[in-house]
């Protein structure tokens, strides 16, 4: 079965620690910003950031309806509400891919290593919206 898991969480609290230990191909919007191996972040561009990692799934969905690569492909991106994930529920179902939507939570005191300001992280946890039924 090709599955698409999109991993929601604040940051620091270890969505891409988890992507990795889950195997399959791993992308997120953070990776748009790696530079010569540095992570730099430009608040401007984070709409192409999420852009990017929007074709990059869907580059990967076309290159397992061609060679049967890509069955697992994981999203490690903060996805707060629920519009963020549209997109990507929408190139699963074009693909026949079974989405799994799974919140991290940070109760191992995990670092945030992009250094989101205390205050903007209060307002992802303020907006965050889950869906359980």
């Amino acid at each position: 079965m090709k599955k698409l898991i999109l991993l929601r969480g604040l940051p620091g609290s270890g969505k891409s620690t988890m992507a990795k230990s889950l195997g399959g191909l791993h992308l997120e919007a953070d990776m748009y910003f790696m530079q010569d191996g540095t992570y730099q972040f430009d608040v401007t561009k984070l709409k192409d950031a999420h852009t990017w990692c929007q074709n990059e799934v869907n580059t990967a969905m076309i290159l397992n309806h061609t060679t049967g690569k890509n069955e697992r492909i994981i999203v490690s991106n903060t996805f707060t509400q629920e519009w963020e994930m549209k997109a990507y529920y929408e190139l699963a179902e074009s693909y026949g891919y079974t989405v799994f939507s799974l919140v991290v939570e940070n109760r191992h005191g995990g670092v945030n290593e992009h250094g989101v300001p205390t205050d903007k992280l209060e307002q992802m946890k303020n907006r965050f919206e889950l869906k359980l039924i």
